[in-house]
């Protein structure tokens, strides 16, 4: 048993000190994932138990159980994987499309000098506006549906995407770009061969910073006109007094953004590493 798990502990060694070090950080890692399974059993653990005996109201704060048993019930009636597809597609389409028109928007200014200046300031308030204010003018214009949802989305993750990247796309060191203009560069050449490579880990933080941002602003989209999706389920919930449902339901919408922001950090490690930056 021992020989075994030392092998997996040193699988890949190309040396003795190679496997010391792997067997220290593996061993470090596993140490890591007990530990926050431990506190999980923990939390859940304590929940329950102060739930059932009435250390915490359980109308209120409700139980580990009891949403348990809620989802259960829930999943068996397939209404439940209905609205967490709707909320994770809306979601999704959002992230993408916010992501990707804040990177191209960020192209454009950095582009152009002028435009630049010109809209700096523009941007600094849009960011500073909270999005939320604009649902009202999302609900006219796209009207009460997945279209104002989707500009929610939109709305909250583009602003702060374009911020980052233009701000990423500045600091690239001018040694590079003046030793490649010295051959002869294009500024197209620039941007595709250079700086849009440097900006890839910026990139990649925005992406994380939007999983969460993404999720608000759907969230918040189906608290104003959806009758369908996660948020819908805890603004229902809140109205007739069922907080086991939207405990539920915030418990889904974690777990969902979660694997969306492991997914996100799945593709962080393999850019990087064909970067030959790990």
């Amino acid at each position: 048993m021992m020989k075994w798990l030392d092998a997996r502990l040193t699988r890949g060694a190309k040396s003795e000190v190679h496997a010391r070090y792997l067997r220290r950080l593996r061993l470090m890692d596993g140490w890591v994932g007990t530990a926050r399974w431990v506190i999980l059993i923990i939390f859940l653990g304590g929940w329950e138990i102060s739930s059932r005996a009435g250390w915490i109201d359980p109308f209120l704060f409700s139980s580990p159980v009891r949403i348990w048993n809620l989802f259960l019930e829930m999943l068996s009636g397939g209404n439940l994987i209905h609205d967490i597809g709707v909320t994770i597609l809306e979601t999704v389409i959002g992230f993408i499309l916010g992501t990707a028109a804040g990177i191209a928007l960020a192209t454009l200014i950095w582009a152009s000098p002028f435009l630049s200046r010109v809209l700096d300031p523009y941007l600094v308030v849009l960011n500073s506006m909270p999005k939320v204010a604009l649902g009202p003018l999302f609900i006219v214009t796209f009207g009460a549906g997945f279209g104002s949802i989707l500009m929610m989305g939109v709305a909250i993750t583009i602003i702060i995407t374009t911020l980052v990247i233009h701000n990423s796309f500045q600091s690239v060191s001018t040694d590079y770009l003046k030793l490649a203009r010295s051959f002869g560069a294009t500024r197209w050449q620039l941007y595709t061969r250079i700086i849009f490579p440097a900006c890839i880990p910026d990139m990649i933080a925005a992406l994380k910073v939007n999983v969460g941002l993404a999720w608000v602003g759907v969230i918040v989209g189906e608290f104003l006109v959806s009758k369908n999706g996660l948020g819908y389920l805890i603004m229902y919930g809140f109205q007739v007094f069922n907080l086991t449902l939207v405990i539920m339901s915030l418990v889904i919408v974690a777990i969902c953004a979660t694997v969306m922001y492991e997914a996100v950090s799945r593709l962080e490690k393999y850019l990087l590493r064909h970067r030959n930056l790990e």
